[in-house]
């Protein structure tokens, strides 16, 4: 009777199965794996490069734009003759070729003194709201000199009233005036002074119907 031979299982076989069996345990167990130092991660770490934040400048004492600004106190006294510092009055003049000449007198009434120069600003007003007529006095001449007033003392200005007749009714529109609105020099408060008579309430007129010359000695 024959005998019957066992067959053999290749070494090979054998190999790669344990081979096999070998990754299976280690894909389905806990262990942990080493990756290879010749491994490069194509994105850096989150952690590698830790958020930076921006801290802003200290601010700087008192440059808050709700800091309120120091108070510069009251203007300083440029002793200038201010409004309520004078009184004023027309001088008798004289007439000639359609005008008539009367100095402005202007007196200083308060118990300092002050200074004075220069052309006053005149115009003449009327209606009920003593609303300028015409335009504003010519300035014929120079700039004189500076004059001190003590009190008690006077300067005037010299001012030449146009006869309104001289102008065509049409071009000049005669209108009643109350008297005249003055401006001293430099001041920008104003003082009336009653001087009833007819003045132009046109804009444009062929020549001034006021002229006023620079503050003198009286």
């Amino acid at each position: 009777m024959a005998s019957i031979k066992k067959p053999r299982i290749s070494l090979v076989f054998l190999s790669a199965a344990g081979a096999s069996a070998a990754l299976l345990l280690s894909a389905c167990g806990g262990g942990t794996t080493t990756a290879s130092s010749n491994t490069t991660s194509s994105e850096p770490s989150s952690s590698a490069s830790p958020a930076t934040t921006a801290s802003s400048s200290p601010s700087t004492p008192g440059s808050s734009s709700g800091t309120p600004a120091p108070n510069p106190g009251p203007a300083p006294d440029n002793g200038l003759c201010k409004a309520g510092d004078v009184s004023l009055s027309l001088g008798q003049g004289d007439a000639g070729a359609g005008s008539s000449y009367r100095p402005l007198d202007i007196k200083n009434t308060s118990g300092k003194p002050c200074t004075i120069q220069g052309f006053p600003g005149i115009s003449y007003v009327g209606g009920e709201n003593g609303q300028q007529i015409g335009p504003p006095a010519f300035r014929a001449g120079e700039k004189g000199e500076a004059i001190k007033l003590n009190p008690g003392q006077s300067a005037a200005a010299d001012i030449q009233f146009v006869n309104v007749q001289n102008f065509d009714p049409a071009t000049c529109k005669p209108t009643p005036v109350k008297g005249l609105r003055v401006y001293l020099p430099q001041e920008t408060a104003s003082k009336f002074l009653a001087d009833p008579g007819t003045g132009c309430a046109a804009a444009k007129l062929p020549g001034d119907q006021l002229s006023v010359k620079t503050v003198h000695r009286a």
